[in-house]
């Protein structure tokens, strides 16, 4: 499967472990990855606090690009604040023929045009949509057995649920639970799954936002988790690179791993964690390497 590959501009600076692991994966899952290089943040829903048109015609451009890539089926991302981002904008774009005739006259300088209808979808969606959970199984060589996941979505994959496409037929909200079972780890269930990580209000109320996430990774500690797994690099600056702080502000050790969904992935597909980026999480995933290598010499070295 050919994608237009949009990994965001925080798995390029802040967890460029997340960009390099799903490089790894990709060829594992026979996903060919055509990387938009010429494409610009989303904006995250902060230039549209400014002007909504400009970050519209930013993200259309970015949409132009991946409809000029020859053969892709799509256009996928690695980061559920795009998908939000993104999703809200295109909503836009393709509703209106008269708004996007204004956007592209702007795109047309740079001789793009964004027609409406490109399918855009988080890795999360593709590996069950479109590579099915039953192809995902018979590619594991490392199944993680024992290991108690607790699958940590955000808020920007989850809500709103029209938009986002979450119904009976898609129930988008429950995926990464299936892709953990997929994979043969163990769901964990917990109170903040599904909620907001706190990294937005992190420049305006840090300490309300540090114990947003504290409160998430204390719950999944006392339900036994050994790690989180998350679609989100910002959900994953939160409660890993702000973990020591978060502690501090609930005032309890937490210590839990927290890994980007492609290396959750790329572990059962029995890539080494090192070459998954997780020596460069804050949070040291010990209990999770430590599994690894004992499955390791339980049957012999991954394909």
């Amino acid at each position: 499967m050919k994608v237009a590959y949009w990994p965001g501009c925080v798995s390029r600076g802040f967890t460029p472990e997340l960009h390099g692991a799903m490089a790894k994966v990709a060829p594992k899952l026979d996903i060919e990855l055509v990387e938009l290089d010429r494409a610009c943040c989303t904006g995250a829903g902060v230039i549209a606090e400014h002007s909504q048109e400009l970050a519209d015609t930013l993200n259309a451009r970015t949409f132009a690009l991946a409809q000029q890539v020859e053969g892709a089926e799509m256009m996928m991302n690695i980061c559920s604040t795009c998908q939000g981002a993104q999703g809200e904008c295109q909503e836009r774009l393709d509703a209106s023929a008269e708004y996007r005739g204004v956007v592209n006259q702007t795109l047309a300088r740079h001789n793009l045009e964004y027609r409406a209808g490109l399918a855009n979808k988080n890795f999360l969606w593709v590996l069950v949509e479109e590579l099915g959970l039953d192809k995902l199984r018979e590619r594991v060589v490392r199944p993680l057995t024992n290991l108690k996941v607790g699958p940590f979505y955000g808020c920007y994959i989850v809500r709103p649920t029209d938009r986002l496409g979450i119904d009976d037929e898609n129930p988008r909200d429950t995926y990464l639970g299936l892709v953990i079972e997929a994979l043969g780890g163990t769901v964990i269930d917990y109170a903040g799954s599904h909620k907001c990580c706190g990294f937005p209000i992190i420049t305006m109320n840090k300490d309300v936002s540090l114990r947003q996430a504290a409160r998430h990774i204390g719950d999944a500690v006392d339900a036994d988790a050994d790690c989180l797994v998350t679609p989100c690099p910002l959900c994953h600056l939160n409660l890993d690179l702000q973990q020591p702080l978060a502690e501090r502000s609930a005032g309890r050790e937490l210590n839990l791993p927290v890994l980007h969904l492609p290396q959750l992935v790329g572990l059962a597909l029995g890539l080494d964690p090192n070459e998954l980026g997780m020596q460069r999480h804050v949070v040291k995933p010990t209990a999770v390497v430590d599994w690894t290598t004992s499955v390791i010499a339980g049957v012999g070295a991954p394909a």
